[in-house]
This record gives structure tokens, sequence and C-alpha cells, in this order.
């Protein structure tokens, strides 16, 4: 009989919190087999982070601690083992992918130096040799010019890049169980296909138990053997991928698989604004035209991050913007905005060029055009009460008469997001993710908008959280009648927000065309690469697609669309694709 190499037994794990004991893992128990792949899905606050990193004893202690139960790893009780010993099962026999690979990866030290440094400590490999093999791995997680890259620091790769470099490290010392902490969350649908690929390929290649902490459903339809569901500290069920896809018992998890946005569904028709008057949707709110964004890199390179693009969004309407990370999404989004001057080109807003402002006339202008930015903590002021964090908007443009009408406004504002009126006297550290994007919202609302970016708002929540936030984006646009520019990389939310998407790919728009249409008939190479890369949550659909995503994986690694002298040309009635320019030659 085989023997699973970790045994969680009655696990419980509590934090200080001032006075106050919580008990964030509540009795845990499960096993894990050689070569398995087992997926803990839930919500934030459900535990499922805390499990994994008590299995690496990487809690902060204090505040907090296990407070009872086994952890034992082939045998042996990792609850009283030594800090030494740790040290010897961290990265060599266990490794961890972390979430959140900026705050996990070393800022003062190499990409390079950094996955070197387990290879020497744990393979006895000399400097050299360390170096070389990093360059290596940097390439099997399809980081290109690796070596060039081998030798930056972590600032100076994107969020993906990052994610990339991370799981590199954790790779490098081929671990008997990978503990992938939401290890795509930060990634393109492409890329994320490529990744999990490769996790599949080194597991067979190696026998690798992988546990995949998560809370995209797709990825665990086509990885998992079998999933482990927790709410609130506790495991409320468990079974193989099948049983729980197709004949989820518990109603949480039943919740969960409902909060699922569905590709395949037919997009649900937009309600009417119930705004008064009748707006003119003829006339653009905004105007895109040959807009070219460029990037100085020093030593005479400069970076074309947005290519002469353009296009038009109409009033109360939701265009999505989607594309891989460094296609030039956020970049257009910003320029739009003028937090970022454009090289060439205009952005009209109501027939307005906003780069020809005065700065005077352009403060004016942001009370109609705002930003609700991807990371809600890092755009909330710490130090801030919320009051003062939605407050500020007001008073920037005098729209509070004294403090108290101030205090009832950003109440006023907080219950239109979900929220509670008292949450107004709390900091951004006492919420979730979720509330937290909330009250981003809010803040964006303070002014009365009519044109909003939205900056991949969706990618740091849980499923039911986005559900939630898109529900939520789709009223206030009813209510108030509101123009959107929504930028992700999650396709399937895209499709059932957006009235029509753009396709980005290095800089350039490659498809544009309306929700259904483009889902359904998707023209452009890219765009059908994006759209297959998509994990669908059917373990049976999944399954054979990743199959053969593993056999493509290296060819999608090096797979270039050639768009630098494409034009975006009509094919269809409002469907536009990008083709190559025909030069003719007198």
């Amino acid at each position: 009989m085989v023997q699973p190499i970790l045994s969680i037994r009655a696990l419980r794990v509590s934090f200080i919190a001032g006075e106050r004991e919580i008990e964030a893992v509540k009795n845990v128990e499960f096993d894990i087999f050689p070569g398995e792949t087992v997926a803990i899905v839930g919500e934030s606050g459900s535990g499922k982070s805390v499990t994994a990193r008590s299995i690496m004893r990487l809690l902060p202690s204090p505040p907090s601690f296990i407070k009872d139960g086994s952890i034992r790893w082939k045998g042996e009780e990792l609850i009283q083992a030594s800090e030494k010993r740790l040290e010897q099962v961290r990265g060599k026999e266990i490794s961890m992918i972390f979430q959140d690979p900026m705050s996990s990866l070393n800022p003062t030290t190499r990409i390079g130096d950094q996955l070197a440094e387990s290879l020497i400590k744990h393979q006895k490999l000399s400097k050299k040799e360390a170096l070389e093999q990093s360059v290596i791995l940097m390439e099997q997680v399809g980081i290109t010019n690796a070596r060039q890259r081998a030798v930056q620091y972590p600032h100076e790769f994107s969020g993906g890049m990052r994610q990339r470099a991370m799981i590199a490290m954790a790779l490098a010392c081929e671990p008997q169980l990978l503990l992938a902490d939401e290890p795509t969350t930060a990634l393109d649908v492409t890329i994320q296909a490529q990744i999990l690929a490769l996790m599949k390929t080194m597991q067979q290649r190696l026998g690798t138990a992988i546990v995949l902490i998560t809370h995209d459903l797709g990825v665990v339809a086509g990885m998992c053997d079998r999933v482990i569901v927790m709410e609130k500290g506790e495991i409320v069920e468990t079974g193989t991928t099948e049983d729980i896809f197709y004949h989820a018992k518990h109603p949480y998890t039943q919740k969960l698989l409902n909060a699922l946005p569905k590709l395949h569904e037919p997009k649900q028709p937009k309600p009417l604004s119930t705004t008064n008057g009748v707006q003119d949707v003829t006339t653009p709110l905004i105007e895109v035209r040959s807009l070219v964004k460029e990037f100085d890199l020093g030593r005479g390179e400069r970076l074309k991050a947005v290519n002469d693009i353009s296009f038009s969004i109409y009033p109360g309407e939701t265009l999505g913007l989607v594309g891989e990370s460094g296609s030039g999404k956020s970049t257009t989004g910003r320029t739009l905005l003028q937090l970022h001057q454009a090289t060439s080109g205009d952005v009209l807003f109501d027939g307005i060029p906003l780069n020809r402002l005065t700065k005077n006339q352009l403060k004016q202008m942001r009370r109609r055009i705002q930003i609700i930015f991807q990371d809600p903590y890092a755009s909330l002021n710490p130090r801030q009460k919320i009051v003062d964090i939605i407050g500020t908007a007001l008073d920037l443009h005098g729209l509070a008469k004294n403090r108290s009408h101030r205090q009832q406004r950003v109440e006023e504002l907080l219950e239109l997001v979900g929220l509670e009126k008292s949450h107004a006297m709390r900091y951004p550290h006492e919420f979730s993710g979720g509330q937290r994007q909330r009250i981003g919202i809010a803040r964006a609302l303070a002014v009365e908008p009519d044109f909003i970016v939205c900056d991949e708002p969706l990618s740091a929540l849980d499923v039911s959280i986005q559900k939630q936030i898109v529900d939520l984006l789709r009223d206030l646009q009813q209510k108030f009648n509101l123009t959107f520019l929504f930028i992700a990389h999650d396709l399937s939310m895209v499709k059932h927000i957006s009235d029509r998407v753009a396709v980005m790919y290095k800089g350039k728009i490659v498809e544009l065309a309306e929700s259904e249409q483009l889902y359904t008939f998707p023209q452009h190479a890219y765009t059908k690469a994006l759209l297959a890369s998509i994990p669908i949550p059917d373990p049976h659909v999944e399954v054979e697609r990743l199959e053969n995503r593993s056999a493509r994986l290296r060819q999608e690694t090096t797979e270039v669309y050639d768009v630098e002298d494409s034009i975006l040309t009509e094919v269809s009635p409002n469907h536009w694709v990008a083709v190559q320019q025909q030069l003719t030659y007198q």
C-alpha cells in the first residue's frame, strides 16, 4: 500500500490580535501521496494559505502559533523539528511558490544570483555552474532573453515575469512536494497555460506531489486529482475532482462553482440605463487617434509600449481591453487619463483634446475621468482612515459643503458599494481584498465621473468576490450611465461585462469586435491562442485540453505574431482585425 509523504492531523493554528485569539485553521486533516496533485480551494480568509505555510513552518511567530495537531513529512514530525532540520527540508524536499512575488524576492539581489543561491546550498554547485543552471531554469519557465534577464533586479521585471522567476526558484532543486500558493494569479492566460503545463511536465518527470492553493476552479479542473474545499478555517468538503465538479454536496462548494464566469454561456443582455434623458450614443465620449507611448530605457534604447492605436468608446458603453503582461493595455489606460504623457497622437474626451489642457484645466477635467487601480491595498493610504481617503477627493473638487456633509457623503458612497457606514472610521488594513476594492470604487465615484478606467480591478480577488464586484460595476453603470474602459487578463469575466472587446499584443490592437462576436468568431491568430488558453471549469474538457497544451508548450513559448506593420481592417460590420499592409512598389 502506498504511504502518504505528508500527513496532517487535527491541525489548529491561531493568531493573536490584541487581546483576542483568532483561530485561522480548525482541526484540519488530509494526506498527500507521491506524484498526485491536490487543490485546496476557498475564498480569502478560508485558511488555505495558513495551512500551506504551516507545513513549511513559515508563519510569523508571534502573532501566529500552531495550537495543536501533527504535520508528518515522510513519517517525521515537522512541528518539533529544529530550525537546522527545517532549513534542509525547505527548498530541497518541500518547495513553495508564493502568491506575491515582489515581497518574496530580494529587491537588492539580481534574479540570477537569487536562483543560484539555493542551487549552491542544496545541490553543492559552484557559483559559475549555479548561474549557468539559473539561466536554463529561467528559459524553462518562459523568460525570454534569460541571460540578460538574469543580471536584472526584481523591480525590472513585470508582475508575470517575477512570478515566473519565483516558479523557477521553487523548481530549482527538484523537490518532492511543491506547495503552489496562487501561482498563476498574476499571470495572463497564455503564460498561465505554459506554467501549468510546465508544472505538469515536471511532475511526470520527477514524480513530484503538488498542493495547489487557488481560487481558479478552471485551473483545478485540468490539473488536480483531488480537491479540498475550505471555509472559515475548516474543511467543508473533499473528494476527487470529478466528484466536486459534478456532484458537489456542500452549499459553499456549490456557491463557488456557481460564481464561475462561463465562457461558453451567451452574454446576458444589458439593462437600459435608469438615468434621465436620452444621451447621444452616436458621438464617442472617448476618441483615441494614432496614440503612441514610448519609454526611454537608457543607453539609446526606447520601448514602444503603445504603437499607433486608434479606437472610440461611446457613452454608457464598456470597452474591454485584454492582452498579456507587457502588451500595453495598462499604459493605454494611464495615457488616456494623462497619468503618462503620450509621445504622439491625441486623446479626445467629449471632443476636447486632453493632452492640450493646462494643469489647472486638467485638474477640473479629472472630476469627469477616474481610475480604479489593480492593487486595492497599494492604492489606499495605510495611514488614513477611509473617511479621509474618500473625503480627499470631495475636498479637491469642493464637493463637500462642510465636515458633516463630507461625512454623510462618504457614508452614502460606502453603502452604495455594499459596505457599512461604520467602515468610514477604519483603516485599509482592517478590510479584506474585496472590501478594499469596493473602497477604491467608492473613491472613484465620489466626484461623480462620466468615465472610469478599471485597471485589472479583479485580479487580486476570489471568484465569488469578482462576481460581486462585476455585478456592482454593472449596477452602478446602469444607475449613473457610466462609461468604462475595463482592462483585464481574465477573458471570461471581460466577455460578460463588456459591450465590445479590444485585444492588444505588443502595443497594437490586433482585433476589436462586439463581445459575443469576438469570442464566437475570433479572426486573429493571437486572439485564437488567447481564447484556447482559458481554463474551462469542467474536468472532462480541461484534462484533454491540458494534455494537448503540454505537447504544444515549446511552440507556444516561442510563438511570435508579426504585428509591427499591420493595420486594423473591418472584415465584417464592427469587427476589426489587424492585417499586414500590402506594400506596393512603383
